[in-house]
Parts: structure tokens; sequence; C-alpha cells
């Protein structure tokens, strides 16, 4: 027997729908997959070419753009050298690659490694892969809690979002969302080994990677709390023992190297002008931009950053399962309360794709009663989506 708030539902029916047994919705699952990973494709390269049009006419190259726009310089760097490089600014303003976390530019070096690619181009390369990876652990949830309609608009609409061009930039966005959609898929169907592994993973990936251990642990606690009196499982605990390593390795790999193994990471990000300070710093700013006004990209982080947390108020009266919950929730506390690098926000909400559960369903009953206006919300999506994209990129000069 499972609890609804922290396993898998059975796909729910909208009005209209008819439920299919599991092994049925399984037959057809592969089919619906391909499809809403080709809608995904589709709208990332549409994206890709808007980019490549107004770099073209603005006299710049899409691939450089693509592949050495701000972070991705610095993990190209360590994929290629190692860490070890370091910026003096300020004496309060030190960049140090310390801050970046490993696995992206592993994956990038053993690419260089195994093929003639550059590094440049095989940054590009595992961040289109671990997209297409992401986008599929993505519709696999949609369609385990909602079918697959819903899933398929899930992944679309991830696919769509503002800053969904960096998906297809040499980012590690792609590589957490990968690993943290197929780690919390794990936790729904009670495979704890691999979602431990897979959390692991996403704790190399970036900072933020750690919401995806918060969010096995909190399931397991809650299991071992609906078990009480029973056994619980090894396969649980050893999932459970898993699931932080990757990130609480590597901060205190960091730390040892700064000569403080518990606070030597955290003191890399304050020089960076990067700390949790439970949103005063954000607050300052959202002062300074209602009184004084700045450049488009900060009002739209603004309304970008609004609209998470009102989703996740919908996706909490959603009763959404517990994994989902605490992983969004762990997300959503890291942009809030992190000070610094205001404009980077919705870039760091990117991976927090079940905050779109909500909308996905409501599109699905649109689509259902009235095509027409689902197919006009999604084109205006796309027309954001892209040409926002471009803008960000290419016209900006704002850092992501």
């Amino acid at each position: 027997m499972t609890h609804p708030s922290t396993l898998a539902r059975p796909a729910l029916t909208e009005p209209g729908d008819r439920a299919h047994p599991r092994p049925r919705a399984a037959r057809g699952l592969p089919t619906a997959a391909v499809t809403a990973l080709g809608l995904f494709a589709a709208a990332r390269l549409t994206g890709v070419l808007v980019l490549a049009a107004t770099a073209w006419a603005t006299g710049k190259h899409p691939l450089v753009l693509l592949a050495r726009s701000w972070d991705s310089i610095w993990y190209l760097g360590i994929a290629a050298h190692g860490y070890g490089r370091t910026l003096y600014f300020q004496p309060t303003v030190v960049h140090s690659d310390l801050a970046f976390f490993p696995l992206y530019p592993a994956l990038v070096r053993t690419v260089t490694s195994l093929t003639p690619l550059n590094a440049g181009t095989a940054g590009l390369l595992v961040s289109w892969l671990a997209a297409a990876a992401a986008a599929c652990g993505v519709y696999a949830i949609g369609s385990r809690l909602y079918g697959r309609a819903v899933a398929t608009l899930l992944v679309l609409l991830w696919g769509l979002l503002p800053h969904s061009v960096v998906l297809s930039m040499a980012y590690t966005e792609p590589v957490l969302t990968a690993f943290a959609a197929w780690s919390l898929y794990a936790v729904l169907s009670e495979r704890w080994l691999w979602a431990g592994s897979l959390a692991a993973l996403a704790g190399l990936s970036r900072p933020n990677g750690f919401a995806v251990a918060a969010a096995v642990l909190a399931a397991a606690a809650h299991e071992v709390w609906r078990r009480r009196g029973r056994k619980v499982p090894h396969r649980l605990w050893t999932g459970v023992a898993l699931a932080p390593l990757g990130w609480v390795g590597f901060v205190l790999w960091v730390g040892r190297r700064k000569g403080d193994p518990l606070r030597g990471y955290f003191e890399v990000q304050r020089l960076w002008g990067s700390r949790f300070d439970f949103g005063a710093g954000s607050l300052r700013f959202v002062k300074h931009l209602l009184l004084y006004g700045d450049r488009l990209v900060f009002p739209v982080t603004l309304m970008i950053v609004t609209a998470a947390v009102l989703l996740f108020a919908l996706l909490i009266a959603d009763r959404a399962p517990l994994p989902l919950l605490v992983y969004s929730g762990v997300l959503l506390l890291i942009a809030l309360g992190g000070s610094g690098f205001f404009e980077s926000k919705p870039r760091f909400l990117l991976p927090a794709f079940p905050l779109l559960l909500p909308l996905a369903r409501a599109l699905a009953r649109t689509a259902r009663a009235r095509p027409w206006h689902a197919t006009v919300v999604v084109g205006a999506l796309a027309g954001l989506s892209f040409a926002y994209g471009a803008y960000l990129v290419v016209i900006a000069h704002t850092p992501l």
C-alpha cells in the first residue's frame, strides 16, 4: 500500500477521460513519449534558429554564444585544465572556479577525450543529450501521475519557459534536471537505490542539486514513519545514504582545499557575491526595481519568480506527491533566499519542472474543451520564449 502524498498516484483522469489499466498505459508509453520528446525538440530547435537569426543579424556567431557565454566559459575551462583559476577584483570580490560543481565539466572532458570535438561543441552535445534525457524523465513523472496528455503538455511547457534557451546552451541545468527527474521518478516507484544514486549525481551537478537529495530523504522519512513497527527494506536505507554524497562530498573537498572543511565552499560563494540571507538581498533589489526601474531583464525576472511562488501554492493545493513538493520547495527557497545575481533566479528555477504541473493540467482541460484556445496559448508562450531567449543571449549582455 502506498501513501498518496509520498508515492505516485495512478494516472488521474480529468472530466471526459477514461481510465486505462496500468499495463495498457505502459504499452502505449513509448509512442507517446516519442511524441512529447519530438515536440520538445521542435520547440528548442525553433528557439535556436530564432537565436541564430538574431545573432547573424547583429554580426555574432550563434554557436559561440551558445557554447561560450558567462558560466559556460568557467565550466569549459575546468574541463580543459582542471580546477585552479581565480580572478581577483577587490579584496571582497574574488571569483574562483571552485564555486562550480564538477560533473558537467567531467562529462565534457570525457567527450573531448573520446571524440574529435572541441570543448565548446562537446559542452553543447552534453547539454542537448541531457535536455533530451530530462524531457523523458519529466514525461515519465507526468504520465505516472496524470496520464499521457498532461505529461506531453508538461514537457512542452518546460521547453517553452522564458529561460528555456538555457537548455540549448553549454550550461548545467539540463544535466541537473535529467538526474533530478529520474531520481524523483525512482522515488515515486519506490526504487530507492536508483533514487539515491541519481540524487548523488544531481548533487555533483550544481549547488542547488541538493534539492534532489532533500526530496529523497523526505520521502524516505515519510515511508519509515508510515511503516512504523514494520521492517524497512535495506534498499531504502542505502538510497538514503547515497543521496547526499555527491553534494556533501564536493562541498567538503572544496572546504579542505580552502583550509576550512565546513565553511570553505560557502566562503568561495560569498566572495562571488552569493550567499543565503533569507531573501534580504532580493527584497532590497526588488525595492530598487520598483522605485527606480531597470533593464527589461530585471522586471521579467521579478514576474517569473512571482509566478513560481504562485505555482508552488497551486502545487500544494493540488496535493502533489511529497518528493515533488520538497524538491520544488527547496529550489524555490534557494532562489528566493539567496542574495546576488538576481537576474539568474529564473535559471535557478528552470529545473523546478513540477511547478508546471498545475498549468499542464489546466491546459489539458482547455485542449479538450476548446482546442483553438489551447493552440493560441501555446503559440503565445512559444513566441515569448523564442524572442526573449534570443534577447537574453544575443542582446541583453546580462549574466544568465
